[in-house]
């Protein structure tokens, strides 16, 4: 039986409220659990207390036992120390979007056009000053 440790949606609509339970993986995400192991309040303040509680005795025994944490559930453990901090590469999330790239090259077009810009007429003046001063004398 492939075990896991994950959350169990409880609450009402907008207020959600999780369990952290072992069951089996082939059961629904809210459907029948073997053992409640702790809650997950997203509602509270990242700094309270009361927002993750576990049991971490039956969480240990659960894992010696082969289940597999979920990825939600593993980030709670590697903050309560229990996992080593896994290296985690998301690469996409800082690549802006197509609509924000085609912005972006349309900027940096116009910084380029404008630098051109503003060098033409520095160059301009300085080829025509020593004409001026060769007339003047």
């Amino acid at each position: 039986m492939a075990m896991k440790i994950r959350l169990a949606r409880g609450g009402s609509k907008k207020r959600p409220h999780y369990a952290i339970v072992a069951a089996d993986s082939r059961m629904p995400r809210d459907g029948r659990f073997i053992e409640k192991l702790g809650t997950y309040a997203p509602m509270l303040p990242k700094d309270s207390e009361e927002r993750v509680k576990m049991n971490m005795e039956r969480i240990a025994y659960w894992m010696s036992q082969g289940a597999q944490p979920t990825d939600r559930v593993a980030r709670m453990l590697e903050a309560a120390g229990v996992l080593p901090k896994k290296d985690r590469a998301n690469l996409k999330k800082g690549t802006p979007g197509k609509a924000a790239q085609a912005r972006a090259e349309e900027k940096a077009a116009k910084v380029a056009a404008a630098e051109e810009a503003a060098k033409a007429p520095v160059e301009a003046p300085a080829e025509e000053a020593p004409a001026e001063e060769a007339a003047a004398e």
